[in-house]
């Protein structure tokens, strides 16, 4: 593929305190710790202290891949990502396949010279919108970048799966090729922990879009083993990422897990009895919102649900007791320290205070996000200081917008530009009528011999009667307006000439651009890996440039 690159302000898709992020706004460096570039990676990384139990973590994780579901057959695929099956009759127990520089990662986890490159996302179904791959893509590239640029050192891109989330409408579904995949089923409860074995209509459903050409049938095979032969869904998820991109190394992590909550116990009895996350949260949205800084989230006093296996409900304190909204349940101060204290796992962190669960768990030193996670973390680093635990280095995760060979010849034969493909519709229409209409559109020349006309009226005006030069300034501003009007119709009338090719042009907009949002933000990976196969994830991670801070435009060759 070629790739061509686009500045982030120039597509106008990103807010303007994620511009401001970039472009290092000075206002903005209270919030943050270091630059994300290598010379802030450079100077975190003397800085940086651990708080994880390395030990803990590796033990964890190693038992989270090998971990085995019970299955039916299991149609055996000759393709080493897909998976192993191990077993004897019709019965076969299901591993993750384990590649062997993840393994490697694995184990390097347990040095003091390595950190973690972290993303995370819910655990959307088929790997939601394209962008679910283009965090992980990103972290994988800058974990490259980073042990070429410190040789001494070792970094592990990590995928935190959000197996915690409670929100299955967000989840419960993906667009492929037009069409919305649906898993319809009720759910409750953290959705890591949901059996995906209602899923077959929508697999069905999945596969038939997928057809049977190119890499459908790998495809399918993931998703169908992924879906069917575990019986939760982060198990699954798991399954289906690193059916992706377990060769290159990635770690993917469920801190839904007893040892994990265990480590992160004092900060969760302290904060939920002092409210001290809602204290400090509170304080810088106060700061921000001077700063014009629209607030993602906000904190509310107790920043933990109680969690139980259909349950996952905000835990508030009312008439002197701590409850579970919704239930019956309820503690004493006495009773919530013991119940934190012998099963951590039943409370868990929301938005607020996922991060900093996260940076107490695992040796991090990036996280990667997109937009709107750039803007909410930039909520947090004073909750981070009064903890005493390190502030990741935030990264705007990569963009791209994928155009397949048909496609860029029909933008080739428009005469068009990458950058011309994010206007507006109206806009896009208009600027390509301005420069390839036989006739000039624009009266900008004549409105500055107007301009200079009127300018000698007023002058004139002004020394028969100083009050009549007002007058003239009103009457050349109704002149402007109305010659303005004229111009439109001017468009107006030439858009119907050209009437075939702007339908042309809007057609190849909405391929690009489904229901005018990013492509990334729509489209599910699944023909496109029909089309290209692993060489569609190799070319995202070879063309990205995680630090690069540039929209991607990667058009087949």
């Amino acid at each position: 593929m070629e790739a061509s690159c686009i500045s982030y302000k120039e597509t106008g898709f990103f807010s303007p305190t994620v511009i401001d992020y970039i472009e290092n706004r000075a206002d903005l460096q209270p919030f943050y710790g270091y630059r994300p570039d290598m010379d802030g990676f450079a100077e975190l990384l003397k800085n940086k202290k651990v708080v994880a139990d390395r030990e803990i973590l590796y033990r964890v994780l190693s038992k989270q891949y090998a971990e085995k579901s019970e299955g039916q057959e299991v149609r055996k695929s000759g393709s080493p990502e897909v998976g192993k099956s191990e077993g004897e009759g019709n019965v076969k127990r299901i591993t993750y396949n384990v590649q062997p520089l993840t393994a490697q990662n694995l184990e390097l986890l347990k040095l003091d010279s390595t950190y973690t490159i972290t993303t995370g996302h819910q655990l959307n179904i088929f790997a939601g919108p394209l962008y679910f791959l283009y965090k992980i893509a990103t972290a994988i590239k800058l974990s490259q970048q980073l042990k070429a640029a410190h040789p001494d050192k070792n970094f592990v891109p990590v995928y935190w799966m959000a197996s915690e989330d409670h929100d299955f409408a967000e989840i419960n579904y993906t667009n492929i090729g037009g069409k919305k995949v649906h898993w319809w089923y009720e759910a409750s409860g953290a959705t890591g922990r949901i059996n995906p074995d209602t899923m077959r209509q929508a697999l069905n459903q999945y596969k038939g879009v997928l057809g049977m050409e190119g890499h459908a049938v790998e495809v399918a095979e993931i998703v169908e083993t992924a879906y069917t032969k575990f019986d939760k869904l982060a198990d699954a998820t798991r399954y289906l990422v690193n059916a992706l991109f377990g060769q290159y190394g990635l770690v993917i992590i469920d801190a839904d897990d007893h040892e994990f909550k265990k480590q992160f116990a004092p900060i969760m009895e302290q904060d939920i009895i002092n409210q001290n996350s809602f204290k400090n949260i509170t304080a810088t949205n106060e700061q921000l919102h001077k700063l014009s800084v629209h607030i993602q989230v906000n904190p509310r006093e107790i920043n933990f649900f109680y969690l139980k296996d259909s349950l996952r409900e905000r835990v508030i304190f009312e008439h002197d007791s701590y409850q579970v909204m919704n239930t019956e349940i309820r503690f004493t101060e006495a009773e919530l320290k013991e119940e934190i204290a012998t099963y951590p796992e039943r409370f868990s962190p929301n938005v607020v205070m996922r991060p900093l669960y996260q940076e107490c768990i695992l040796p991090n030193i990036a996280y990667i996000g997109g937009g709107a996670e750039v803007v909410y973390w930039l909520e947090l680093k004073s909750n981070f200081d009064f903890y005493k635990v390190d502030f990741p280095i935030l990264i705007l995760r990569n963009s791209a917008l994928v155009v397949k060979k048909d496609q860029a010849a029909k933008v080739k034969h428009m005469d068009l530009t990458a950058a011309d493909l994010f206007k507006p519709n109206d806009t896009l229409k208009t600027d390509w009528i301005k420069k390839h209409s036989n006739h000039t559109l624009s009266l900008e020349g004549e409105w500055r011999e107007m301009s200079a006309l009127f300018e000698k009226i007023k002058l004139r005006s002004y020394k028969i009667d100083p009050t009549l030069s007002p007058s003239a300034a009103a009457v050349q501003a109704r002149l402007k307006h109305a010659i303005d009007n004229l111009e439109k119709k001017l468009i107006k009338a030439e858009k119907r000439n050209y009437a075939t090719r702007l339908e042309q042009l809007a057609v190849v907009k909405a391929e690009l651009f489904p229901k005018d949002s990013l492509q990334e933000r729509t489209e599910n990976f699944g023909l496109m890996y029909v089309r290209w196969g692993q060489m569609f994830i190799d070319e995202l991670i070879r063309h990205f440039g995680p630090l690069d801070f540039e929209f991607t435009v990667l058009t087949e060759e």
